[in-house]
């Protein structure tokens, strides 16, 4: 008898599944969209594939406070390896963005997805120590901006502006999606065996997720746009002023989400111990609560994203900016609250402050050309993520130059503050938005 090994029977299914779910080349037309976008099966292929790609984004996060004290690390040290994470991923898009204009963004980010699975693997294994975290985290970073910039303009090449708030919406919550299973999946690894078994788990599953998405798109076409003719990227930076807000608007709102997302488990944690939990029972229970906020954040990414489609993207963007601004002055100081009306504050901001990057996303497609869309994005990458590669280390700042400790509320107050300063520049820069011509045409 021939044996046939698991494995292939697997790789065979998972191929079979996705062949006729995934594999046909779309037509974009919005005769086509008209069914519901968790119905296209292109789409929620890749998105899973992204949720298995970003199980171990948040796996440092959710050690943080483990590794703080066996480690001996000040909260700038802390923050400086989230930050050192933030400005390679912010290189990574930029240069992703850039490689998508001018080589396929099909390509690119299929190529991200198979050196982020490999990064993952290295940073499980070898990550033991404040210098190799930073280094192998930093490394990771640069790694995985390929599998998000180029998504967008797969998401701007497929669906038509009438739906693709809601695409965008859909591709970006996968993102959350993948947090959440990050920050789960390391609960449950720090309980059984500890940040290093947690750091091992997290960094073997992306290979999955590299997988699904080479096997997704195997057959979309890899479109390189002529650059010959066309608004070049000089003149949409100089006279469109709808870009210049977006972009602003979305280093603001990188600002404020990115902080929060790096110091959020640790805040729990603080004030779970406050409550009189064990250290590893706090911070396995952080880990569960900030997972269920990134769930919340996907639910936030697709309804926002369609919301935007019926209202227009300035009335939703202004709201969540103005929303997100508030419960960051306001949440830090919440440290001795009760549970359970933290928690639901937690979800709440969670939901906000994600809520408007599918709303940022779109508007940008729908606001620049498509032969410069990659280089527009990779300049917004890098203004976006390096403001979120600052606001890790400013916070932690905060909190070492008060000098209290960390759960006292009188240091948690002023450092969630500085959040706030990118959700009121989020607020003013949507405000400023003038309705686009793709926007009128919905």
């Amino acid at each position: 008898m021939i044996k046939v090994p698991y494995l292939s029977i697997v790789d065979s299914g998972i191929y079979f599944v996705l062949s006729h779910m995934a594999l046909k080349r779309p037509k974009g037309t919005a005769q086509e969209m008209k069914k519901p976008l968790w119905r296209d099966g292109w789409l929620m292929a890749i998105c899973i594939g992204r949720i298995f790609m970003y199980l171990n984004y948040m796996v440092y996060a959710a050690c943080l406070p483990i590794l703080k004290s066996e480690w001996g690390m000040s909260a700038t040290q802390a923050g400086s390896i989230v930050s050192g994470f933030m400005i390679g991923y912010s290189l990574s898009l930029a240069i992703a963005s850039w490689l998508s204009d001018h080589f396929g963004a099909r390509r690119i980010f299929v190529l991200s997805a198979i050196t982020s699975a490999a990064t993952a693997l290295v940073f499980g294994f070898f990550a033991r120590s404040y210098l190799t975290t930073l280094l192998l985290y930093s490394l990771l970073g640069i790694a995985q901006g390929g599998i998000y910039t180029p998504g967008i303009v797969l998401m701007a090449e497929r669906f038509p502006v009438a739906c693709r708030g809601g695409a965008v919406g859909w591709f970006i919550a996968s993102t959350s999606l993948g947090y959440a299973c990050s920050l789960a999946v390391s609960g449950i690894l720090i309980a059984v065996g500890g940040h290093e078994l947690a750091f091992i788990g997290t960094g073997i599953l992306p290979s999955a997720g590299a997988l699904i998405l080479w096997i997704a798109l195997r057959r979309t076409p890899n479109i390189i746009h002529d650059h010959s003719t066309g608004v070049r990227f000089t003149d949409v930076l100089r006279n469109e002023r709808n870009v210049r807000s977006l972009m602003a608007g979305y280093t603001c709102h990188c600002w404020e989400l990115l902080g929060m997302w790096s110091w959020t488990p640790a805040f729990l944690a603080a004030s779970l111990a406050l409550s009189g939990a064990a250290s590893i029972q706090s911070v396995e229970l952080a880990a569960y609560c900030v997972a269920a906020m990134h769930i919340v954040g996907a639910v936030a990414s697709s309804t926002m994203g369609h919301l935007s489609d019926l209202l227009g993207r300035r009335a939703v963007l202004t709201g969540l900016g103005a929303a997100g601004a508030l419960l960051s002055l306001i949440f830090g100081w919440l440290v001795a609250a009760p549970v359970p009306i933290l928690i639901v504050l937690m979800l709440i901001y969670g939901f906000v402050a994600i809520g408007d990057s599918p709303v940022l996303s779109a508007a940008i497609t729908e606001a620049v050309a498509p032969n410069c869309l990659g280089s527009v994005l990779a300049v917004r990458a890098l203004l976006g993520f390096g403001a979120g590669a600052v606001s890790p280390v400013a916070f932690g700042a905060v909190l070492d130059y008060l000098r209290i400790g960390d759960n006292v509320a009188s240091a948690w107050g002023p450092a969630f503050m500085v959040f706030a300063i990118g959700g009121f520049g989020a607020t003013w820069y949507a405000w400023r938005l003038r309705p686009s011509v793709a926007a009128r045409n919905i």
